[in-house]
């Protein structure tokens, strides 16, 4: 009885000094929630799309003039067999025209409903990511004019990015009756 005892003795022992020299589990961090958006830049100010809202960015398309429309309507261009309106983002709301090119400035496409339109940015940022916890309900700084299309913004390294609602600029009267008399 004595040989079983001690191999048992010797496998308890091992135990017991692993579990003393065993380092504990990693301390479990919270994830942080994420929302994200695609970011662009429009008089200067930095704004941030949400996701569903925008279906493709492109390099400003060639266009042909429509006449008889307001000036925000550069013109209409066709984007793989379908009629794209392209908005002047910075002319439809009235704030100062950057003084990028055409070449450098893009086109976030959005398509809610029956609107297919592509509004024209000074530029894209790319994917932006921020912390929820992060949201400001009402952000400082936006313009009078752009206003009731922010839905609130994020704040990240001191810089505040304000949400943009395309859905709430569709269904805007302004938007919708470009035609000019």
């Amino acid at each position: 009885m004595s040989a079983q005892a001690a191999p048992f003795a010797v496998l308890t022992d091992i135990a017991r000094r692993s579990r003393s020299l065993a380092a504990g589990l990693p301390e479990q961090q919270e994830a942080v929630e994420l929302w994200n958006g695609i970011g662009f830049i429009l008089a200067g100010e930095r704004y941030v799309a949400p996701m569903g809202e925008v279906t493709e960015i492109l390099h400003v398309p060639r266009f042909t003039h429509v006449p008889g429309v307001r000036p925000f309507l550069m013109g209409a261009a066709n984007v793989r067999g379908r009629l794209l309106p392209l908005i002047d983002l910075a002319s439809f709301f009235d704030v100062p025209r950057s003084s990028r090119s055409m070449r450098e400035r893009r086109v976030l496409i959005i398509e809610q409903d029956d609107v297919f339109s592509g509004l024209v940015v000074d530029s894209v940022l790319g994917m932006q990511y921020f912390a929820k916890d992060n949201f400001r309900a009402t952000p400082e700084g936006v313009p009078e004019k752009i206003r009731s299309f922010v839905t609130g913004g994020y704040e990240r390294n001191e810089e505040v990015w304000k949400v943009f609602s395309a859905a709430s600029l569709v269904e805007d009267e302004r938007f919708l009756d470009v035609a000019q008399w």
